[in-house]
């Protein structure tokens, strides 16, 4: 068979990932009306697909979700254990692809370019999907198209719990008739304006010209124009376990004041996980590092639920170094280092707890990207 130049790439999703571990965790939930969220003052991370017949979607304040469906049963969320899965999905992804990125916790683009040479791609991608379902439980859907947009749309498509291939040279067929704010990226008030303009699907889109709709939303127009005719030519960045962000200081002279070492480590801490926040990224992994006179070096890790919060990781990491550290050792060195990065996306806003804390971030990150990190610190930092 001769070797294709066509891209294929896959698009798996994690059905309501958040409701599905819960639902793994506690089988009475199964079937029923259901949303993990918090609080009135939450938002709803995921819900079941019998909340949505009520209307309850995701990201939807969780006041209005049971205003909508006043009977649903919501879900405070077990954090750890959507870690937990989610490493797992990702792991099993790992020992089967040739190329992938890990989009957030629950989603995965996967480049099969190449691999029809060797297999039928749409039967590959079946058989990995199934291995998944069947070592987690969980429920998955994937969609096989042209291009990262493509496989995308058409995984929506064949939710729940399904999957859907779109053959190359079909992709404008399958979008025409599709509502326009299935495009990633158009949100509600694009969605407004193009509907002042007699723009209701996709087909709409594509029967105008490139200048109209570069003039109503600028070059936005001109990448939405070629989409409405499936045209995409965003790449899968490779995923990479390693990748991390990491400070250490190396002392000026040897340190054994345990106050003022776990003043570095909160410093340290704080600094990475400012800049963690700022690439929208969250870790799940942490590790101390500690450098002794005689240069021995000597680190410790510890995997943690998904997060970008000081307040999450400072404990961890000073627990971390309790148990690392020769006590009266002098110190040279010391360092703090966050590791399986991946997307924030769905991370914010899980839980009741969460939406204040945000805010919160938000407003220091703006104060230390403003003014410098040290004009903004925690008391126990150095």
């Amino acid at each position: 068979m001769k070797k294709t130049s066509q891209r294929i790439i896959a698009h798996f999703d994690l059905d309501s990932f958040f409701v599905s571990v819960e639902i793994l965790l506690n089988p009475s939930l199964k079937g029923k009306a259901a949303f993990v969220g918090g609080s009135e003052r939450g938002v709803v991370a995921a819900c079941s697909y019998e909340a949505r017949k009520f209307g309850v979607r995701s990201g939807m304040p969780s006041k209005k979700a049971l205003q909508l469906c006043p009977h649903a049963i919501v879900i405070k969320g077990t954090r750890g254990e959507y870690s937990k899965y989610s490493r797992w999905v990702t792991q099993i992804i790992a020992d089967k692809a040739p190329l992938f990125e890990k989009a957030s916790i629950d989603e995965f683009y996967l480049d099969l370019t190449g691999m029809d040479t060797f297999f039928n791609p749409l039967q590959w991608t079946i058989d990995l999907r199934q291995q998944i379902m069947d070592e987690t439980k969980l429920p998955i859907s994937f969609g096989l198209g042209s291009n990262k947009m493509i496989a995308k749309i058409a995984t929506n498509a064949a939710k729940p719990n399904g999957y859907l291939q779109i053959p190359f040279g079909k992709e404008k067929e399958f979008l025409a008739p599709m509502a326009v704010n299935k495009i990633p990226g158009v949100g509600d008030q694009t969605y407004d304006i193009l509907k002042a303009m007699g723009i209701v699907t996709i087909e709409d889109v594509s029967l105008r010209t490139k200048d109209e709709l570069e003039e109503r939303l600028g070059k936005w127009g001109i990448d939405l124009w070629n989409k409405s005719f499936g045209l995409h030519d965003g790449e899968v960045s490779q995923y990479h376990e390693a990748k991390s962000i990491s400070t250490e200081n190396t002392f000026n002279e040897n340190i054994t004041d345990q106050v003022f070492l776990m003043g570095e480590l909160v410093r340290q801490t704080e600094k990475i996980a400012h800049e963690l926040r700022q690439e929208g990224k969250v870790a799940g992994c942490i590790s101390v590092k500690i450098r002794y006179p005689d240069f021995e070096t000597t680190s410790r890790q510890t995997t943690v639920p998904f997060t970008c919060a000081d307040d999450e990781i400072i404990p961890v990491a000073k627990d971390l170094f309790k148990k690392l550290y020769r006590k009266g050792m002098p110190i040279r060195l010391l360092g703090v280092r966050l590791s399986e990065l991946t997307n924030q996306a769905v991370q914010a806003n899980l839980f009741s707890n969460l939406d204040r804390k945000n805010d919160l971030y938000k407003a220091i990150d703006s104060v230390k990207s403003r003014f410098g990190n040290l004009k903004l610190k925690r008391a126990s930092s150095r």
